[in-house]
């Protein structure tokens, strides 16, 4: 998750940061999350997918092929189409993040993962990594954001990608 703002659009006048996430699936056709928590509360947990902000003139695809290698590791990817598109809003260590996210497919080999390429805030606010399956998604009760990833998640394995991206509620916490 890098901080650059380089938005479209606004959110009650605030410029969005762009930003592109992706959806990793293993040969297993498990997906990868990361483990999040509040730097100043860390109790306050939730599962999020890989990504970051777009940084300089680097387009979404190679945001979202940097940040996977960045947060996890894995180099070996190969990216699919955008899935999903969204707006969401959260408070997190301290600051309002507006974000105007898009969602990669991608796929890897590359099961093992590493947290040496984490920034500072990300070395403050992750707990980890995990490789979920569809079924262990659909039945937790932790916080996991998109809020409807598992069924979102179901749809996909079930029909495969859409033929345009799936424009998602915004999410405003």
């Amino acid at each position: 998750m890098t901080t650059g703002t380089t938005g479209a659009g606004d959110l009650a006048g605030r410029p969005l940061r762009k930003v592109a996430r992706v959806i990793l699936f293993d040969p297993a056709d498990r997906v990868l999350l990361m483990h999040g928590f509040e730097p100043e509360d860390p109790d306050r947990r939730w599962w999020f997918t890989p990504g970051g902000g777009v940084e300089g003139d680097e387009t979404l695809a190679e945001a979202a092929l940097r940040e996977v290698a960045e947060e996890t590791g894995i180099t070996d990817v190969e990216l699919g189409p955008v899935l999903w598109h969204r707006i969401c809003s959260f408070q997190f260590d301290g600051r309002r993040w507006d974000q105007e996210e898009w969602f990669f497919s991608a796929r890897t080999k590359q099961t093992e993962t590493v947290l040496t390429g984490l920034t500072e805030l990300e070395r403050r606010s992750t707990a980890g990594l995990r490789w979920w399956s569809s079924a262990a998604l659909s039945a937790t009760r932790e916080t996991v954001y998109p809020t409807r990833l598992a069924e979102l998640l179901r749809t996909l394995l079930d029909e495969g990608p859409p033929s345009t991206p799936i424009v998602l509620a915004p999410e405003i916490a």
